[in-house]
């Protein structure tokens, strides 16, 4: 029997190092799909955040929604005021 070549079993040596940390990074990713609790939060903190920003976006049109009204009507109680203000001048 020869004595294995130093070159080739660092290489082997090597190569596991590299099988064992790409096992060990597939195993936390398997770990992490399987956490259903944590994707649930996760998942519904991102809903959350969306229907955060819905929201906002719809209570920015109501606003602009409930302005026209309110400005049109401000308009024609000035133009009405200007209106009596010039018939009693006269």
């Amino acid at each position: 029997m020869t004595a294995p070549d130093p070159a080739s079993a660092a290489e082997l040596q090597q190569e596991i190092e590299q099988t064992r940390e790409h096992l060990g990074q597939t195993v936390n990713e398997l770990a992490a799909k399987a956490d259903v609790k944590s994707r649930a939060r996760a998942k519904t903190a991102e809903v959350k955040g969306k229907a955060a920003e819905v929201s906002g976006q719809v209570r920015r049109s109501q606003v602009v929604q409930r302005r026209w009204p309110l400005a049109v009507a401000a308009a024609g109680v000035i133009l009405i005021s200007i209106a009596v203000w010039r018939r009693r001048k006269t």
